[in-house]
């Protein structure tokens, strides 16, 4: 079993390099969402329809139609679904500003302060958030329809929104809640959560996976249940049934060479886990596909 020495972060292919800028919607939580991850670009979220909660460096940090969310580079999160979710999502490399920090350097700081100083999240009841709604929709129509110059009014509404609310929280910083500094053991999680992705086939203990961390067990059960919401054991099985709907879609693998491939050695266990997590059964699926 290979034991990594690096932490992986995943990778935003931009469809566009040279304009490193993407915007999607989403129904409910995707699986690309539900893993705990991390990525080098910045992250906004504007909540259309719904309530839920992330889980971001350890902390839970709810959130409800109307509301604004900011997740920084490098933050550890994970989103959860509450009741009938619908966000959009906006993610862009810092690069893409980096000329107007010359000109505003703290132009990043509602992302730079997020989860430190300031809130991840302004709400859908604050005066500005109407302003910064109608700038973010904007946004997400001008690079949906990429029209002439679409790229000069992506950045130019990109920074009066970053600006605006720079703005905002520069006027009424009583209303943003001083919140703990980043838990000091995410770096170590990244590293056991890796290492769990690339040997889903495993079969870990939890003695194995705290050892990874250098923890004890209780320990390392406590600080990965506050990050990530459930047990190490738990969302074990949650990123080897993820790994199984992918290989039932995307391969002509036999049904039982999968569930070993994902660390299943019980294919009946398997089966019965698979339509608890998808509500279908591994042929139902593969039918479907």
């Amino acid at each position: 079993m290979d034991r990594p020495q690096t932490v992986m972060r995943d990778h935003i292919l931009f469809p566009d390099m040279s304009f490193p800028f993407t915007v999607s919607t989403t129904e409910g939580v995707s699986p690309g969402f539900q893993r705990l991850h991390w990525h080098q670009t910045l992250e906004m979220n504007y909540i259309r329809r719904g309530s839920g909660y992330y889980l971001i460096n350890g902390m839970k940090i709810p959130f409800q139609e109307g509301d604004l969310l900011f997740i920084n580079s490098n933050d550890l999160h994970r989103a959860f679904e509450t009741e009938d979710l619908v966000m959009d999502i906006m993610m862009f490399d810092p690069s893409l500003l980096a000329i107007d920090l010359k000109y505003d350097p703290d132009l990043m700081r509602p992302f730079r302060e997020a989860g430190v100083h300031l809130s991840h999240v302004i709400t859908h009841g604050e005066p500005v958030t109407p302003q910064l709604v109608q700038l973010f929709c904007r946004i997400m129509e001008e690079y949906r329809m990429q029209g002439e110059g679409f790229m000069s009014l992506i950045r130019a509404d990109l920074i009066r929104f970053l600006a605006l609310t720079n703005r905002y929280l520069h006027e009424v910083p009583q209303q943003m809640v001083p919140l703990p500094m980043k838990h000091r053991g995410m770096h170590v999680l990244r590293d056991v959560l890796h290492t769990m992705e690339l040997n889903l086939g495993y079969g870990w203990t939890l003695n194995e996976l705290a050892d990874l961390a250098h923890l004890s067990p209780s320990r390392f059960s406590a600080l990965f249940q506050q990050a990530v919401g459930t047990s190490p054991l738990n969302y074990l099985i949650q990123l080897r049934l993820t790994k199984a709907v992918h290989l039932l879609e995307t391969t002509d693998l036999k049904i039982i060479g999968i569930a070993d491939e994902c660390g299943f050695r019980n294919l009946s266990n398997f089966n019965r886990l698979f339509k608890q997590h998808t509500g279908l059964s591994p042929s139902e699926l593969r039918e479907r596909s």
